[in-house]
Formats: structure tokens, C-alpha cells, sequence
């Protein structure tokens, strides 16, 4: 059963169940107000007789005369005695007690009950005198008007509520397809997309945007936005990747088909070929550390860690990179604790240093500092190098990006466009962030924020 039919039969129940409670209750309520109509006829009937009739009481009987009354085709009075003689009556149709039942009542009562096979309306009345019963008065009148009426309402109820339930269920029927239009709509696209293998199209909607449809659509899209993201992604990672290979690779069979047509092997193609391994070893490594990264699951040794005694040792080692080709100065010192991996946060470092030196000019300088600001500890890396031009910004923290349209990478520079990359997801999973700030022409700052040691922490 298709969830249009299932809606429509939802709609049409609920109407159902609301007609029926409705029609409960005005058959109820008509009822109601039909009966006390009759049973205050019947006591201005009893009013009537009482103020006119005639007791007369003997030695061994009562005689009771009832008055002379313009009694309606379908009022029956009986006067009985208390040893149930019927006294006096203006209709020869019952031979009997109208209500049998209320004759032994001492109070009035009023009761309905089928005599004959008519369906009567009875109230029954003890007329006492001195204290004494002397007879019991039963008022009768037909309730074939009240019957008619409500067999007529019950038909007229349940008619309008057939008709009311089937019009509600095309309605429901062709509301629900009309509203179901888009789910189609959301439907036929992911099986276009699934056949073929084309993540670009997204859903039109022509309702309100804000609506359970619109809302449901909105997610869709930015669903397909973000798949067709990780796509693209996975295709440019996969086309890097194979860039990346494809060198080192290529150098090594190179040096290998060299030592086979020499017939020896030959130490400078050997060392080559060394440099090349270990060149591939990096890319391995640094792939899967990111791949760690990225899933949340690189391994942390988290302990109080000096951030300026560590920066120190950084400086020491890039000093050797910079030379006398540049500049590399402290800036800003402080002494500052965090909590963390000390051999991530030094891959941090290092990779941040490294780039800076590598993209600055001959001539140029790089200011590394450390200080603190509020409840967190701040690292910061400035270069006097060409900058980073605005469109490639979001994408400094990409695998392999390296800007060469403004940062030239020299062939002997032995990035692969990954320290980046490896660096925010260290320092994401140290609960901290990165951040950059760089104008083409005017150098780049990179800032790396990380939370100062709390008591938590382990000394190391």
C-alpha cells in the first residue's frame, strides 16, 4: 500500500471517528430535548387532572371521575386502585397498566416502555389522600413522532457522513498526490543520479521553502552538494596521489633500467634511488597520518607540554633550512603550558616554519612567537613572501594544495602539499584551530590557537 492510500485512509478514519462522535452526540442530544419536551407535557397533563378530578369515596370502594378534557389522539390516562383496579381511563385501547413496573413506585416517575407494541412515554403519579393512597394516576402518550424523528436524523447523519468520508477521501487522495508531487520528484532524481553517476543535478521546488517539503528538499540538495564535494575531492586526492607516485617512480625504473644495460651497479643511480624510497616512505606515512587525523583516531600521548621550550628546538633545527638565504627571528615569547602531544604539536611547528622558509624569498624573514591570550596559548608564524592570493585561501588547508600559482615551489623543495593538511587536523584533534591571514605581495600569518594546561593534564 502506497503512503498516498495510507494518507488518504489516515484522513478519511480520522473523519470518520470525528463524524461519528458528532453524530453521537447530536442523536444525543435531540434525544434529550424530545423526551423532556414529552415528559413536561405529561406534566401539565398530570397538573391539569389534578386541579379537576373527582374523588369520591364510599364505605367499600373509592370512585375516582376524571375531568372532561380535550385529550390528544395519542394521550392515555388510567386511574388504578391500590389493590391494581383500574378506576377510570379515557381510552378503552389498554386493558391493562400502562406502565406495570411504575405502579408500585411511591414517588412519580416517569418511565418509557412498549405496551401493545407501542412505544410509550408513562409517568406514573401515587395520588394520596389524608395520607392515604387512594389511587395511582399513569399519563401515557405515544413517542412515534419522537421515534420517527430520530430514525430520520440517524439517516440523515449517517448519509451526510458517507458522503462527507468519501468526498474527504478524494480530497485526502488528491491533496496527498499533489503534495507528494516533490517526493516523486526527490525520487526520480536519486535513481537518475544512481544511473547516471551524476551528481550535479539538484531538486527545483516551487512551494514555500520553509514548509516539511521544502525543508526535506533543502537537505537533499545540500546532501548532493556535499557528496558531489567528496567526489570531486576523492577524484583530485586520486589524481595528486598518482602525480605524486608518478616521479619518484618514474626516477627509480629510470636508475633501474640504467644499471641493467651497464651491466654494473652504479652508486650514484643506487643513492638516487634511496632518496626516492624514502621519498615515497614520506607520502605514505604522512597520507596515513592524515587519514588517522581525519577519522579522529591518531594516536595522542597528552601531557603538559613547554610550547616555547619546544619552539626553541624547532628554530634550532629550521635555522639549518633558512642558512643565510633569510631571516629567522623570534618574535613574541612567552612562557606557556598546554596540554598535548608533544611530537604532533612539534610536526606543527615544523611544518608551519618549514613552508614559511621555503616560500620566502632570499632577503626576506620569518617571525615565529608564542604568547598567551585569555585561556589560550598563541602561536604565530609570519613571512615576507609573496602571499596568498584571496581565491586560494579556503583551500590552503587542502591534501596537496600548494598555491604554485603565487608561492613557486622549486624543484628542490620536497613538500607534498600535505604538512598543512596534517597540521590542522592535529591541531583540530587537540581542541584547538588554525587560522591564516595573508595578503598577495604582503606575506602570510598563519596563528595557531590551543588551550592552556589545566589540572586534568598529566606532567610528562
Amino acid at each position: 500500500m502506497t503512503l498516498r492510500v495510507r494518507l488518504a485512509l489516515l484522513y478519511t478514519t480520522l473523519l470518520g471517528v470525528v463524524l461519528l462522535v458528532f453524530g453521537v452526540t447530536v442523536y444525543g442530544l435531540v434525544s434529550v430535548i424530545l423526551i423532556d419536551q414529552i415528559d413536561e407535557t405529561l406534566s401539565q397533563t398530570w397538573s391539569e387532572i389534578y386541579n379537576n378530578i373527582t374523588i369520591v369515596q364510599g364505605r367499600d370502594r373509592t370512585a375516582i371521575t376524571l375531568p372532561s378534557m380535550d385529550f390528544s389522539a395519542n394521550m392515555y390516562v388510567q386511574a388504578w386502585s391500590p389493590d391494581n383496579r383500574l378506576l377510570a381511563t379515557n381510552t378503552g385501547v389498554f386493558d391493562r397498566p400502562l406502565d406495570s413496573g411504575g405502579l408500585q413506585s411511591p414517588t412519580p416517575v416517569y418511565r418509557t416502555v412498549f405496551n401493545q407494541d407501542r412505544h410509550l412515554r408513562v409517568v406514573t403519579v401515587p395520588l394520596f389522600l389524608s395520607d392515604r393512597l387512594v389511587s395511582t394516576i399513569q399519563i401515557a402518550t405515544s413517542l412515534n413522532a419522537v421515534d420517527t424523528t430520530r430514525n430520520t436524523l440517524v439517516i440523515v447523519l449517517v448519509l451526510g457522513s458517507t458522503g462527507s468520508m468519501l468526498v474527504a477521501g478524494l480530497a485526502g487522495w488528491l491533496s496527498t498526490r499533489r503534495a507528494m508531487a516533490p517526493l516523486q520528484a526527490v525520487t526520480e532524481t536519486a535513481l537518475q543520479i544512481t544511473r547516471a553517476d551524476d551528481l550535479s543535478r539538484r531538486i527545483l521546488y516551487q512551494g514555500q521553502p520553509d514548509d516539511e517539503v521544502g525543508q526535506l528538499i533543502h537537505a537533499f540538495n545540500q546532501t548532493l552538494a556535499r557528496l558531489e564535494n567528496l567526489f570531486n575531492t576523492q577524484r583530485r586526492f586520486l589524481a595528486d596521489v598518482g602525480h605524486e607516485l608518478r616521479t619518484p617512480l618514474t626516477v627509480i625504473r629510470g636508475n633501474v633500467d640504467l644499471m641493467r644495460r651497464m651491466g654494473y651497479t652504479d652508486e650514484e643511480s643506487l643513492e638516487s634511488i634511496e632518496n626516492e624510497v624514502d621519498r615515497l616512505t614520506r607520502l605514505v606515512g604522512d597520507l596515513l597520518l592524515l587519514a588517522q587525523a581525519e577519522s579522529g583516531k591518531i594516536p595522542l600521548d597528552m601531557r603538559v607540554v613547554e610550547l616555547d621550550t619546544l619552539l626553541f628546538e624547532v628554530m634550532q633545527q629550521m635555522r639549518v633550512l633558512a642558512g643565510d638565504r633569510l631571516q629567522l627571528r623570534l618574535g613574541e615569547i612567552d612562557q606557556v603550558l598546554v596540554c598535548g602531544d608533544r611530537d604532533r604539536l612539534k610536526q606543527v611547528l615544523v611544518n608551519l616554519v618549514s613552508n614559511a622558509v621555503n616560500y620566502t624569498p632570499s632577503g626576506g624573514q620569518v617571525v615565529v612567537g608564542v604568547g598567551k591570550a585569555g585561556e589560550q596559548a598563541r602561536l604565530t608564524v609570519s613571512d615576507t613572501g609573496p602571499g596568498i592570493p584571496a581565491e586560494d585561501l579556503p583551500h590552503v588547508f587542502e591534501r596537496f594544495y600548494r598555491g604554485e600559482k603565487s608561492r613557486t615551489r622549486s624543484r628542490d623543495r620536497k613538500g607534498f602539499g600535505l604538512g598543512l593538511s596534517i597540521a590542522y587536523w592535529i591541531v583540530r584533534n587537540h581542541d584547538g584551530r588554525i587560522e591564516v591571514d595573508s595578503q598577495e605581495g604582503h606575506g602570510t600569518t598563519f596563528c595557531v590557537w590551543l588551550p592552556l594546561a589545566g589540572d586534568q593534564c598529566s606532567e610528562s
